[in-house]
């Protein structure tokens, strides 16, 4: 029940399959699979140990097929040919080239990390440059793009599917094409024909990468105080001036231009939020044709100040990023960039959300093998291995709760994000009502992706750490890097305090409960049809149906107990607000595990007579669902009584009562010191 991992099908399988596939839609084998594909040289010795591996496969089609039902998500949508057997196909293929040319280098990768050069290039490392050569010339970059503008034309949240294959294998490398997903949907959404044709289509095929430019130095994510400026040029582009730090693939050495979707201001514009605009800034500026040639490419129009040196995602480039009246082009209307930008943060926020069971999903993998090989100490129940000299770890309880506890966390994860990822799909959707009807639908359920998966992700690697004892510490058991890599996710995108703030505050509060209240009803209504369903009489699932509906109700309740005490006490939705969240992201993923349980439990009930590794897989998400329902949901109730608890604990010590003796050093050494803002 613990080794879930099927070994992918041979090669030559599954190019027959995609070639058969491809006749009947609109692909070329080639554009997934590179015939000749550039050789990744063999990584450098590191310290590092090089841990493996493995898609899972068999846990994405469960969770994309038999609890969602994304086939017929999809049909509904238009995309007639994404069948199981297609979406098996893209999935394999892209597993067999995230095993084969990137995980190998993820360790390497960390050991030598990014380089910044006295030109103020970047260098990434050993065999970066090649992986992602040959991960353009695959297609993948433009997976979700429209035909149009040089894609596949595949749906979005084939493109959350393929991140976490990604991701997983190796999520620093994976930060590259991840940032130009986002810049993609904005101009995809935003941008004018002109833009598109000469900066999607190129971002699409990999050539030309993107990011996002919001942060600067006084600010992050109080973005009302955004200093960067565009001044017009009278030809129609702006000339942007201002510094961004902590800009993920601001420079590279993995395509020939970079394309920054920027925040800036304009002359007289409005204050705060309301007078930012969202401009395009490329490294390069293309020729008249759309193209750079030996005069575009003479001097960068955007210049890369530093890169950071950080605890982990080494070999990801966090850049700061110099604009000195750089060529841009407004992408929208004058003062709109705010609302465009949450396009780019809402793809951010739903990929950072999987960076958390990209990590879990890592640190399983890590610490499994080790719990099944390493003996210690016999078992409290008596000798398991008798012919031993200990038994292996993994008849010892608390050994068995870390691994379930990850297990748990990273599969009911999976089913949340891909659940939010099918939503979004209506994100590109023709007509603008449906747009917005998806945005605002999404928007109560990405605050909680973000910062809960992040959170539990890096609890998880600390789990997966602590299962190897103090060999998890050691570089050389490869486990410490996992969690080094996985404690940004908390931060970045919006800290989980932020996202907090920005659930019960502007997606309830300002809402008024609209969305919460659709979904409060949608849980209540499907765990009562589980519930009362010959799949729950038949494997227990009623008492959890019951919990998950009187759970949902009070999520509704506590909002509402939040908002009147805020009558007389603000201070109460601040410190009501990471327990809120907490709160909904434990009642969310029981609400997926029941799901997952009814799924399970529908394909034994089918089947009798299936084949036993089948049997084992849905035997163990029924045990994998008590588990979570019995250890890890209560803790919902521990966060939702926190929520109203007295705020004066938290705010009434006055600053004479903290250490205010304690200075940060003058020579704290950050990037950009030294670097104002204009």
């Amino acid at each position: 029940s613990f080794s879930i991992y099927h070994p992918l099908p041979p090669s030559n399988m599954l190019s027959s399959r995609l070639s058969l596939l491809s006749r009947r839609v609109r692909l070329a084998p080639s554009r997934f699979m590179s015939a000749s594909p550039e050789v990744v040289p063999d990584a450098p010795a590191s310290a590092h140990a090089q841990l493996p591996y493995v898609a899972p496969l068999r846990e994405m089609n469960f969770v994309l097929n038999e609890v969602h039902n994304a086939p017929e998500h999809y049909q509904k949508l238009g995309f007639e040919d994404c069948t199981p057997d297609f979406l098996d196909a893209i999935n394999s293929e892209c597993a067999k080239f995230a095993q084969e040319q990137i995980a190998p280098l993820y360790s390497s990768g960390d050991a030598e990390g990014c380089t910044y050069q006295p030109n103020t290039d970047v260098t990434t490392p050993a065999g970066y440059k090649e992986a992602y050569k040959n991960f353009s010339e695959g297609g993948w970059n433009g997976l979700t793009v429209p035909e149009e503008w040089g894609g596949q034309g595949m749906p979005l949240s084939m493109g959350v599917v393929k991140s976490e294959i990604i991701g997983a294998a190796n999520w620093s490398w994976a930060m590259y094409p991840g940032l130009s997903m986002g810049a993609m949907n904005t101009l995809l959404l935003h941008a004018d024909d002109q833009q598109k044709q000469t900066y999607l289509t190129k971002l699409a095929s990999g050539e030309w990468s993107g990011t996002m430019c919001l942060t600067e130095p006084h600010c992050g994510t109080d973005l009302g105080q955004v200093a960067t400026r565009a001044e017009p040029n009278g030809d129609g582009s702006y000339a942007v001036t201002g510094t961004k730090v902590y800009i993920s693939g601001g420079e590279h050495d993995l395509a020939e231009n970079i394309v920054h979707i920027v925040l800036a201001r304009l002359p007289g514009a409005p204050a705060g939020t309301k007078g930012i605009s969202l401009f395009l800034v490329p490294k390069y500026v293309p020729g008249e044709d759309g193209e750079l040639n030996e005069e575009s490419t003479k001097a960068k129009n955007v210049t890369c100040v530093g890169i950071e040196t950080k605890m982990g995602i080494k070999s990801s480039a966090t850049c700061v990023m110099g604009f000195e009246n750089s060529k841009g082009w407004l992408i929208g209307e004058e003062n709109d960039g705010l609302e465009q930008m949450f396009t780019f943060m809402n793809t951010a926020r739903l990929g950072t959300a999987m960076q958390g069971v990209c990590h879990m999903e890592r640190a399983y993998q890590g610490a499994l093998p080790w719990a099944v090989d390493r003996a210690s100490m016999r078992s409290l129940s008596g000798k398991k291995y008798p012919d031993d000299v200990a038994d292996k770890i993994i008849v010892h309880p608390d050994v068995r709760k870390n691994l379930l506890t990850i297990k748990a966390l990273c599969e009911g994860g999976r089913s949340m994000i891909y659940d939010a990822a099918l939503k979004a799909d209506g994100m590109i959707a023709d007509d603008e009502a449906a747009r917005e009807k998806c945005e605002e639908e999404l928007g109560l359920h990405t605050p909680t992706l973000k910062a809960f998966l992040t959170e539990l992700g890096v609890e998880a690697t600390s789990l997966g750490m602590q299962v190897y004892g103090g060999a998890g510490y050691i570089k050389d058991y490869g486990m410490e890097q996992i969690m080094r890599d996985a404690r940004i996710s908390t931060l970045y995108e919006g800290t989980t305090g932020v996202q907090a703030l920005d659930l019960i505050g502007r997606k309830i509060l300002l809402d008024k409960g609209k969305e919460l209240s659709k979904q409060v009803k949608l849980q209540i209504s499907e765990a009562a049809r589980i519930g009362t369903s010959q799949t729950a009489r038949n494997h227990g699932l009623l008492g959890h149906s019951v919990e998950i509906g009187k759970l949902s109700a009070q999520w509704a309740t506590t909002a509402a107990r939040v908002t009147m005490g805020a009558a007389s006490d603000r201070d109460i939705v601040g410190t009501a607000s990471t327990d809120y969240l907490m709160f909904s992201g434990y009642l969310s993923c029981g609400y997926q595990w029941l799901k997952m349980m009814e799924a399970a439990g529908k394909a034994l009930d089918a089947d009798p007579n299936m084949q036993e590794a089948d049997r084992a897989f849905y035997e163990s998400k029924l045990e994998t669902g008590r588990f979570y329902f019995d250890r890890l949901l209560p803790k919902a109730y521990m966060h939702r009584d926190l929520c109203l608890k007295n705020p004066k604990s938290i705010m009434s010590m006055s600053l004479e009562g903290w250490d205010l003796a304690t200075t940060l050093p003058s020579d704290s050494g950050n990037a950009y010191a030294g670097h104002k803002a204009e």
